[in-house]
C-alpha cells in the first residue's frame, strides 16, 4: 500500500523569524516551502504546488488580500490561511468574504497554528463553500470600524463575513450589553452582503408608542387614523432588498410581536388602513441587551417570534471580558478625534493607560469611546494626561490612611486643628487627581475656583507640583 503523499505547506511571509518559526513547527507533519514576497508566493500558489498556505497580509510586492483575491479569482482550490499582525473587523471580514479558509493574529500561537493546519488539509471541501463568500472588496469604513484581537471578537469578525452572504431570509440576531456595538455588527453585516448599495434602515423598538411604531415599520394609507392625512411607505418597503436592523426587539409590544411574526413567516406585511399585501426583500436584523430567555418566560416576548428571529446568533462580549483590546481601541479613537477636532494626541500617560485597563466600564466600548472624545477635547498638549479624563472617572481613594489630631483636650482647638490637616490633604489630594489642574480640581471638589486657591495660599500649595510633565 502506498503511503499518502506528504503536504507541501507553503509559507509566505518577508518575517525570517516567522519563517524559522513554521519551519520548526511543521518539519514533521509535511515538507514547507517560503516565499517572502506576494509576487513569488503567487506564482508558487498557481503552479499547484502548495497543499496549504500560510500566508502574511503584509508583503513587499504584492499583499496577502491581493494575493487571495487572484487566486479565489481563478478558483484555486488551496485552502489558505491569513496571517495579520492586527486583528481589526475588515481586515477579517475581507479575508473571509475573499475565500480564507480562515486567519490567525501575531503572536503566532504553536498549538493554534497545528489545529488551523490539520482542520485545513482535512477538510479541503471546505474551501469550495468558503470561496462562496467571494465578494467584491470595499473601501475601509472607518466611521464603522469595530477593533478586537481578542479571540471572542475574531469569532464573530468571522461570524459575519460567512453570513453576509447568505440569503436574505436568514434572520440575524444580536445579543450584548448595552453600549458593545450591536449596531456596528448589523452595518458590517449589511456592508459585507450582496445588497450593500441597498438602504440599512435602523429602528429602536424603545422609543416610539406602539401605535407609531406599527405605522413606522408597515406605513399605513391615508385616513388609516387621526392625523394620518398622507400615505405613508413603511421601513419594510422603503429598505427594498437592504437591510432592516430592529434594536431593541425585547421592548417591541406583544401584539405587534404577532404581525412581525407573521411578516416573517410569510415574507409579506399589511400596510396599516390596506388591505394588500406588500412583499418583504430586506435581511431583517434583531437586537437586545435584556435576557430575551426571562422575557418569554414571563410571556412578554412571543418564543416563536424568538425562534424566527435567532437562525443566525451573534453575541457581544462586554468590554471587561476583552481588556486586551483596550489599548488598540484607545489609538483608533485618538486617531478619530485627532482627525475631527484637528488636534494632534500622539499618546497617553502610562498612569493614564493603568487607569483606563483596570476600570471596568459599564457602558463598554460606547464608554471608552466618550472618555476618549472629552480627553482629547480637554487636552492642551499632545499626550493625553489624567487631568484630561472626565470627572466622574475619578474615585475616592477608600484606601487613603486619614488621622485626625488630636492636639488639644479643649473640643474646639481640637476640632480647629482636624479641620486644618484634613483641608490641606483634601487639597493636595484633588490636586493629584487634577494633575495640577486648578480649574478642573475646584470643580471636582464642587467649590468656586478664588475658595480652592485661597486654600492652596493657606497651606503654601503650589499647583505646579502636581502637574505632569511629558
Amino acid at each position: 500500500m502506498n503511503k499518502p503523499k506528504q503536504p507541501v505547506i507553503l509559507i509566505a511571509d518577508d518575517e525570517k523569524n516567522i519563517l524559522y518559526a513554521f519551519k520548526k513547527t511543521f518539519r514533521n507533519e509535511g515538507k514547507v516551502i517560503t516565499a517572502v514576497d506576494g509576487e513569488e508566493a503567487l506564482k508558487v500558489i498557481k503552479a499547484g504546488i502548495p497543499s496549504l498556505v500560510f500566508m502574511d497580509i503584509t508583503m513587499p510586492k504584492k499583499d496577502g488580500l491581493s494575493v487571495l483575491k487572484e487566486v479565489s479569482a481563478e478558483g484555486i482550490d488551496i485552502p489558505i490561511i491569513i496571517i495579520t499582525g492586527y486583528g481589526t473587523m475588515d481586515t477579517a471580514v475581507e479575508a473571509m468574504k475573499l475565500g480564507a479558509f480562515d486567519y490567525i493574529t501575531k503572536p503566532l500561537d504553536i498549538i493554534n497554528l497545528r489545529v488551523v493546519a490539520s482542520r485545513a488539509l482535512n477538510v479541503v471541501n471546505l474551501k469550495k463553500e468558503l470561496q462562496d463568500l467571494e465578494l467584491e472588496v470595499k473601501d475601509s469604513y472607518h466611521e464603522n470600524e469595530m477593533i478586537g484581537s481578542h479571540p471572542s471578537m475574531q469569532k464573530i469578525f468571522k461570524s459575519i463575513g460567512l453570513v453576509a452572504n447568505t440569503p436574505n431570509t436568514t434572520n440575524v440576531f444580536i445579543t450584548g450589553d448595552s453600549g458593545t456595538g450591536k449596531e456596528l455588527v448589523a452595518k458590517a453585516i449589511h456592508r459585507a452582503g450582496n445588497h450593500n448599495s441597498e438602504p440599512f434602515l435602523g429602528i429602536n423598538c424603545t422609543v416610539l408608542p406602539e401605535n407609531l411604531l406599527e405605522s413606522e415599520l408597515f406605513g399605513h394609507k391615508k385616513g388609516a387614523f387621526t392625523g394620518a392625512i398622507d400615505h405613508k411607505k413603511g421601513k419594510f418597503k422603503i429598505a427594498g432588498k437592504g437591510t432592516i436592523f430592529l434594536d431593541e426587539i425585547g421592548d417591541m409590544p406583544i401584539l405587534l410581536q404577532q404581525r412581525f411574526l407573521r411578516v416573517l413567516e410569510e415574507r409579506e406585511f399589511v400596510p396599516v388602513g390596506s388591505n394588500k399585501p406588500v412583499a418583504v426583500e430586506a435581511r431583517f436584523i434583531t437586537a437586545t441587551n435584556q435576557d430575551i430567555e426571562k422575557l418569554m418566560k414571563k410571556e412578554e416576548f412571543r418564543e416563536d417570534l424568538f425562534y424566527r428571529l435567532n437562525v443566525f446568533h451573534i453575541h457581544l462580549p462586554p468590554l471587561r471580558q476583552r481588556k486586551d483590546d483596550i489599548p488598540s481601541l484607545i489609538n483608533f479613537f485618538i486617531a478619530k478625534e485627532n482627525k475631527a477636532m484637528k488636534k494632534h494626541i500622539k499618546t497617553i500617560t502610562d498612569e493614564v493607560m493603568k487607569d483606563l485597563m483596570s476600570y471596568d466600564y459599564p457602558g463598554n466600548v460606547r464608554e471608552l469611546k466618550n472618555i476618549i472624545t472629552t480627553a482629547v477635547t480637554q487636552e492642551q498638549g499632545d499626550v493625553i494626561t489624567s487631568r484630561s479624563l472626565p470627572l466622574y472617572f475619578y474615585k475616592v481613594d477608600s484606601s487613603m490612611d486619614y488621622k485626625v489630631p488630636i492636639k488639644s483636650v479643649k473640643l474646639k482647638e481640637a476640632r480647629s486643628e482636624a479641620v486644618r490637616v484634613f483641608e490641606e490633604q483634601f487639597v493636595r489630594y484633588i490636586l493629584k487627581l487634577a494633575g495640577g489642574n486648578v480649574t478642573k480640581a475646584a470643580s471636582m471638589a464642587e467649590i468656586e475656583r478664588q475658595s480652592f486657591q485661597r486654600l492652596m495660599r493657606k497651606f503654601g500649595i503650589r499647583s505646579q507640583d502636581f502637574r505632569v510633565t511629558g
